[in-house]
């Protein structure tokens, strides 16, 4: 997962996502990166329009917490399935981004 944030990282900054630019934000997080891994994903990612994916991939919302007593009766039961739901739609997105990434 480091290597996919290091990439959106060096696209958020207009820096050309290479390998040596992969390398080197891993490293810079304190993590020893794998040249297999660098290599994968900078294959993946040359084909890419990265821009387009974020833009296609489905936003995940956090939903505001209702104040404390404004619930009624019954109401913590359907916020709580409220917040498994949202939980839910914000892991298929991120299955749907990481499927984008290999």
């Amino acid at each position: 997962m480091e290597y996919v944030y290091a990439a959106l990282l060096l696209h958020k900054l207009k820096q050309n996502i290479t390998e040596d630019s992969v390398k080197s934000v891993v490293k810079a997080a304190g993590v020893a990166p794998d040249d297999v891994r660098v290599k994968a994903l900078v294959a993946a990612l040359s084909e890419v329009n990265i821009e387009e994916a974020l833009k296609a991939a489905p936003v995940a919302v956090a939903a505001a917490a209702p104040a404390a007593g404004a619930a009624p009766a019954g109401g913590a039961a359907a916020a709580k399935e409220q917040e498994k739901k949202e939980e839910k739609k914000e892991e298929e997105a991120l299955e749907g981004l990481s499927s984008l990434f290999g």
